[in-house]
């Protein structure tokens, strides 16, 4: 393995409000683990990565949408290690290409444009064969990097939380991250999920069956809110972008409107609304994801070009 990431920080966020409230938050800082390969994302790929080499693969194809932090992520993680990598994109061509499609064909990754019927089709079977067709043979990890495997790099998290904390708490979208965290815990404090999708709760559910999957257990220290989304996958709304400036200007951490912006809005309305009891010990995961800024240029101009190289 050619990527050596340390462990991330852990960060108290300090404020006149939070001292008030009696909480303790603290935000674990995985947006610091690499300028390209971070958050979450890192945490899934390890194992992928580690076991697309043990198996000899040189060539990794996966899936996403024109801002993917999982594409971006891949494309400079495949780069590292000198594997050959293939993103499956969501949707026509568009020129000019997003600064997320820029970034991971600079690093090496060859798109594969799919339109929607095509794209509902990425996890069969005979899609993946007919990929094979096209490309030979490779490894696959799936959109948003959620497998079995993804489950483990993320529970590794929990080994770099020392001392004892209330709840958990992580954005989310495909379920990897929640899932790989309540089975690192083990059944210990509570895990608070806050969802970036719209929708019907068919979550939770796979979550569940996520982790018994992955350990044989179940359990039940876990729960994802749905009130937080601000009107579905990566839509925003004028507060939540408020929000997070002003939040970085308090606090000095810059949160992006996909995930992290969204749980922490949450976070801090739940507190407000006297959810965690006074003298609770919040941890935050800050999941990375900042490439997506570029999403945004309307309110981020300074990330219109991406993250720097």
């Amino acid at each position: 393995m050619a990527i050596e990431i340390a462990p991330s920080p852990l960060q108290i966020l300090k404020s006149e409000w939070l001292e008030k409230q009696g909480i303790a938050l603290y935000i674990k800082r995985d947006d610091l683990l690499h300028p390209q390969v971070q958050g979450n994302k890192w945490r899934k790929l390890k194992y992928n990565l580690i076991q697309a080499q043990e198996e000899g693969h040189d060539t990794l194809i996966t899936f996403g949408g024109p801002f993917s932090n999982h594409i971006y992520a891949t494309a400079a993680a495949a780069k590292v290690l000198g594997l050959k990598c293939i993103g499956v994109i969501r949707g026509d061509k568009e020129l000019p290409l997003t600064p997320t499609l820029q970034f991971a064909v600079k690093h090496g990754m060859q798109l594969h444009f799919a339109d929607r019927a095509e794209y509902k089709t990425k996890d069969s079977v005979e899609y993946l064969n007919s990929l094979t067709g096209q490309y030979g043979e490779y490894y696959y990890i799936p959109g948003g990097g959620t497998n079995l495997l993804a489950l483990t790099g993320v529970s590794e998290i929990i080994d770099e939380l020392h001392g004892d904390f209330d709840y958990l708490c992580t954005g989310c979208g495909t379920g990897g991250t929640i899932a790989g965290l309540v089975a690192g815990l083990k059944g210990r404090a509570q895990v608070l999920g806050f969802s970036a999708l719209k929708g019907n709760d068919t979550l939770t559910p796979y979550v569940t069956q996520l982790i018994t999957e992955y350990c044989d257990e179940e359990y039940n220290n876990f729960s994802i809110n749905f009130n937080y989304h601000f009107g579905g996958y990566a839509k925003i709304v004028p507060q939540l972008i408020d929000f997070i400036q002003k939040f970085k200007e308090v606090y000095g951490v810059q949160l992006e409107p996909v995930y992290t912006g969204k749980m922490m809005y949450g976070i801090f309305d739940l507190i407000e609304q006297g959810y965690f009891k006074k003298g609770s010990n919040i941890i935050a995961l800050h999941t990375g994801g900042l490439q997506g800024l570029s999403g945004y240029p309307d309110y981020f101009p300074e990330f219109e070009s991406g993250l720097p190289d």
